[in-house]
């Protein structure tokens, strides 16, 4: 993103590292100390003009009354034209005004080109990785040729329960009939009836449904085909199915758009780079770097209903605005209203967004103790967090997890530190033990809030979180720290994941720009401590943003090295880091050696070594999607069951026979409730709550023998077996 800076036209450019400023002749030797004063006898071309170029503003312009110093041409020309009568001054003054705006307008013109080819630059990133995602994902499961319940059915667990909501609105007779049928769901836990957007975090499917509604009625109206079926032969003695492409089909539709918005992420990447370097090559290393590490940076093109799909684009986007914020000196109301905005969009969608803002406040208060951003913008920047939190709460119908957040308990912690430690802690300056102070006060103060808070509202449902943390520090085991743990996405990262990066050299790129800044840091910090430091701390190492951005990639190397899944927090925000290769501010003194371009380039290709056979190995990936067992299932349930008959069973098949059959179902894969878990269990791990009963026989198992008397089979095939319980 180019800049304009007031002040500055063409016929000044910026000074190179070390150039000292010429003086005009005569000028007051204050505006530059150390140099020795020019000749007495020395003339400068061009005159007039001359002065205003080297001049330091009117002191720059202004002559020294000791030594009188020859006019140029241009003051003799000037001098002339004034003697001459108000026509030609008129005149002179007309044409020494044209081209001063002929200047300006093409300083103005080649800014808004470099503008404008940074936009192109980021819309062609943002088509390249729609295409990249969706090609992936047809490969993966031959998607457009599939019929309409075997893609039902390749939405598995809890995406299959996302999307069985967008079907219940897509197929209600009007948008809110659908609306008030997931606010009043009696399908999703038999026989409660929950408000599902309290919670399942489903705006998306509320936003997507609207449009796929307009957009299918406006094509109606125009007479516009929106998809168009055939027969597809599946061979193998299986029965033809009708496929149909075309976003008028709901299931089309809802990826494409899933696949769009993550596609715009990537330009939103593209311009995030540009940005915090200052430079495009910024931007072209961070897409790279996202190419080349792609299967660790996302899984959208896996697994498109998954909240993340939605939600982690917007969190790029909070992120761009609040560095804008960090980097300008004075905070105008469009911009925290932005980041505000950006907050909801992201935070609606997902339920873990809070524990990243969380980390994201956590360092910037981190970086406002070290003194970096003063407390004003931080409290700004916390108001918009506020203002966000209260929304998404209003939204989500008093979602009460937001409020007993440890998010929620930090902001108002944080608010009370930078109202109260001026007052407490009286000190001009700002000591180490203040420091330790402050971030105890944050540390001790949100866990103590937090708890009090949910033990006030009586909510429990976020305590697995915490016993998830407890199990990778002593060991802790329960029945649901087991239950995330027994997925590979919820244990450690593995082992492998740090080599890969090494491989592509995004690793070790990273690492030079974070010693880089951290050994500022050490400098500036050790300078603002000492009592000749306070007068130079702005001519310092000031750059707020780059600190944060460390601290930011610190706290999510931590959440990834606890918990696998959120390296796709980790791995973006390292591409995001490693664009700093390219930044003048952390590596001028490399670029007056070498040329930046020379240098960027020769990492990009050390990089695409390993990072072109990443993505062969991805493009390479080709499959079908079948589940026979799963479809006879549930065309059975279809044709011989009754509308009302509730199921329980395994959480991923539950999420299908919702979706497929909108039969009542009494569990479901979405875990954050806790009054559902019990409802939820596998022998090996209920062992840990039920020790009495430890090694014995599980009844399932007992029952897929002989269910008689309790229960009678209705149907069985390879996989699946329904037991009914007769009436009495």
């Amino acid at each position: 993103m180019v800049v304009l800076t007031r002040g500055r036209n063409k016929e000044s450019p910026p000074l190179k590292p070390g150039q000292q400023q010429q003086q005009s002749p005569g000028a007051s030797p204050r505006g530059g100390r150390g140099r020795p004063p020019h000749s007495p006898g020395r003339q400068v071309p061009g005159g007039a003009r001359a002065m205003r170029k080297g001049g330091g503003g009117r002191r720059g312009a202004r002559g020294d009354p000791q030594r009188p110093c020859r006019e140029g041409p241009a003051a003799e020309g000037l001098r002339d034209v004034l003697g001459r009568g108000p026509l030609r001054l008129l005149r002179g003054c007309r044409d020494r005004l044209g081209v001063f705006v002929d200047d300006r307008k093409a300083s103005i013109v080649k800014a808004d080109s470099k503008i404008w080819l940074t936009f192109l630059l980021a819309a062609f990133a943002g088509v390249l990785h729609w295409w990249h995602i969706t090609t992936l994902f047809e490969n993966d499961r031959h998607f457009s040729h599939l019929s309409t319940l075997e893609r039902e059915m390749a939405f598995r667990t809890e995406m299959g329960l996302y999307y069985s909501y967008f079907k219940i609105i897509i197929e209600a007779p009007s948008f809110w009939n659908g609306v008030w049928a997931i606010m009043n769901d009696r399908l999703t836990e038999y026989p409660l009836v929950i408000n599902t957007l309290q919670r399942f975090n489903l705006y998306p499917e509320v936003v997507l449904a609207s449009w796929y509604r307009i957009y299918t009625a406006v094509m109606d109206f125009l007479g516009v085909p929106t998809k168009m079926c055939w027969t597809v032969n599946r061979g193998k003695g299986l029965s033809p199915v009708e496929s149909c492409e075309g976003l008028g089909d709901p299931a089309s539709f809802y990826v494409a758009m899933i696949f769009l918005l993550n596609g715009l992420m990537m330009s939103l990447f593209f311009i995030y780079g540009t940005y915090l370097s200052g430079s495009r090559l910024g931007g072209l290393v961070t897409v790279a770097c996202f190419f080349f590490n792609h299967g660790e940076c996302t899984r959208v093109m896996w697994t498109p209903p998954l909240r993340e799909s939605f939600s982690y684009p917007f969190l790029v986007l909070q992120m761009l605005l609040l560095t804008y914020i960090l980097r300008i000196p004075n905070i105008n109301t469009g911009s925290l209203i932005a980041l505000c905005v950006s907050n909801i969009f992201f935070m609606l969608p997902w339920q873990f967004a809070q524990f990243v803002l969380l980390t994201q406040i956590a360092s910037l208060f981190a970086v406002c103790i070290m003194g970096y951003i003063d407390s004003c913008k931080l409290q700004k920047i916390l108001a918009a967090h506020m203002v966000a939190l209260v929304v998404c709460f209003i939204l989500m119908f008093g979602n009460s997890m937001l409020l007993t957040s440890y998010y929620a308990a930090s902001l108002v912690v944080i608010w009370g530190i930078l109202e109260l430690s001026p007052k407490v802690l009286k000190s001009s300056r700002r000591e180490v033990y203040i420091w330790v102070i402050e971030g105890c006060a944050w540390l001790f103060g949100t866990v103590t809030l937090k708890s009090l808070t949910s033990l006030v509202f009586g909510i429990a449902d976020d305590a697995h979180i915490g016993n998830i943390l407890k199990s990778k520090f002593i060991g802790y085991k329960d029945f649901d720290t087991l239950m995330y743990t027994c997925a590979a996405e919820f244990d450690f990262m593995e082992k492998e994941t740090p080599v890969r990066y090494t491989k592509t050299l995004l690793l070790p790129v990273v690492l030079v720009v974070l010693g880089v800044i951290i050994k500022r840091v050490i400098k500036h910090v050790a300078w603002s401590l000492s009592q000749a430091g306070q007068c130079e701390r702005e001519e310092r190492f000031n750059q707020g943003e780059l600190v944060y951005h460390a601290l930011q990639l610190l706290a999510y190397s931590v959440l990834a090295i606890l918990i696998m899944r959120l390296k796709l927090f980790l791995t973006p925000h390292l591409c995001v880091m490693a664009s700093l290769v390219c930044s003048k501010q952390l590596f001028g003194w490399l670029f007056c050696k070498i040329q930046p371009k020379t240098l960027v380039f020769a990492i990009l290709a050390l990089m695409a070594i390993e990072g072109s056979a990443n993505l062969q190995t991805q493009w390479n990936i080709m499959g079908e999607f079948s589940n026979l067992p799963q479809e006879e299932l549930l065309e059975w349930i279809k044709v011989n069951t009754r509308q009302d008959a509730v199921f329980a069973g395994a959480m991923p098949t539950m999420a299908s026979v919702k979706l497929s059959t909108l039969r009542p179902i009494v569990n479901h894969p979405h875990y954050e409730d806790a009054g559902l878990r019990p409802g939820c269990s596998m022998p090996e791990i209920w062992d840990v709550e039920d020790p009495a009963n430890s090694g014995r026989v599980p009844l399932c198992t007992l029952m897929s023998k002989d269910s008689r008397p309790y229960f009678f089979t209705v149907f069985e095939n390879s996989n699946y077996r329904v037991l009914k319980i007769p009436k009495e």
